[in-house]
């Protein structure tokens, strides 16, 4: 297998164009036409994972995290990033990264957290705006209901729980086609008036071209008459952190000590329970601090991520309970998230979980 054909289904689970304008997720070395002998997935990648990955006759690397955020105008070896990026390269590894495209999607890295934790009723805590697109087009009659089906097959008609979603209004378009066209109807030169359904559907942005293809496969007229339209739209399948709820209340600190085992973490910090019982659980992978507003307005009992400041936890102001479990402890569930959609996807293929534990930070 080509590994463009895995970077491929990689980005139908995260498209590229969700990551945040700091962020350096997608293929970071190597050509996308290189035939895989297997990948090794990570949450960061090091020397060690590249050593890891020689060894086990792999030549892609899955991380979570990039190794390079910010350009690199040397490469002397002289840090960690240097000698991972010059040892990938020498050995031909790529190196491909899927990171706050992946936090950014509802089944991705938050979703597999609240999976661990057992929530239910799960949604994006912090929703993204702009993102969206309206297509408004027009069709015969006849061919509407086939026009229709090839956008919800492109991805068009999605809202929340629902699909195959439009508005179709009746009307009547009129043209002129001159002695170059070749009308599915009308004739040459005289206006011709056709009895049309105009039909308007929502879209991801990032899907645009895929789904104006499809219009343009599947509408019978030689010029297609269409519009996109940018909205600003709220999206609520797509952005940071996530808020769902425990099957019934629990007690604080019993919850608060169950979190060692469930997240498999050595440390928690927490602010002062509140109150008795929690049930309402926000959770961000990595670092969450930004959305303790959005937490707190979510009306949660806890809100769970990592690297918070020591004075940020002030900020809490006994109106939510701040769990703070570890960066890499956090985001560890991401490794085996990927290799179950990977093996899923592609039964055959050689897919390894690291055996090195990347995380930089130790506790006594």
């Amino acid at each position: 297998m080509k590994a463009s054909e895995l970077i491929s289904y990689l980005e139908t689970l995260a498209p590229p164009s969700l990551q945040e304008s700091y962020d350096n997720s997608g293929l970071i070395v190597g050509h996308q036409n290189t035939e895989l002998t297997g990948v090794l997935i990570s949450l960061d990648c090091t020397e060690d994972v590249v050593d890891e990955a020689i060894q086990l006759g792999c030549n892609m690397i899955l991380s979570h995290h990039p190794i390079v955020f910010s350009g690199l105008k040397r490469f002397n070896g002289k840090n960690y990033v240097e000698r991972t990026v010059i040892k990938a390269i020498q050995h031909n590894i790529l190196l491909y990264a899927i990171h706050t495209n992946l936090d950014h999607v509802l089944d991705g890295v938050n979703g597999r957290i609240a999976s661990q934790l057992g929530l239910i009723n799960s949604r994006i805590l912090a929703p993204k705006k702009n993102l969206l697109q309206k297509l408004v087009t027009f069709a015969p009659i006849a061919h509407a209901e086939h026009v229709r089906n090839a956008l919800f097959e492109a991805g068009a008609g999605a809202i929340g729980n629902y699909d195959q979603c439009s508005f179709n209004s009746t009307g009547e378009g009129s043209f002129r086609g001159n002695d170059e066209t070749n009308a599915f109807v009308g004739e040459k030169g005289k206006l011709h008036f056709e009895p049309e359904i105009r039909i308007e559907v929502l879209l991801p942005a990032y899907f645009s071209s895929k789904i104006i293809a499809s219009l343009k496969k599947a509408h019978p007229y030689e010029e297609v008459a269409y519009y996109l339209q940018a909205i600003e739209n709220t999206w609520n399948e797509v952005g940071a952190g996530l808020i769902g709820e425990l099957p019934e209340e629990v007690d604080t600190l019993k919850f608060l000590k169950s979190l060692k085992s469930t997240m498999r973490t050595d440390c928690v910090k927490y602010t002062l329970p509140h109150k008795h019982k929690v049930k309402r659980i926000a959770v961000c992978g990595g670092s969450g601090s930004f959305l303790l507003s959005n937490a707190i307005a979510a009306k949660a009992d806890v809100f769970i991520t990592a690297d918070f400041k020591y004075h940020q936890f002030f900020d809490a102001e006994n109106s939510v309970i701040i769990a703070d479990i570890g960066h890499y402890e956090s985001e560890q569930f991401t490794m085996q998230f990927l290799a179950d959609k990977l093996v899923d996807f592609f039964p055959k293929f050689a897919t390894h979980l690291t055996r090195v534990k990347t995380n930089p930070v130790y506790y006594l």
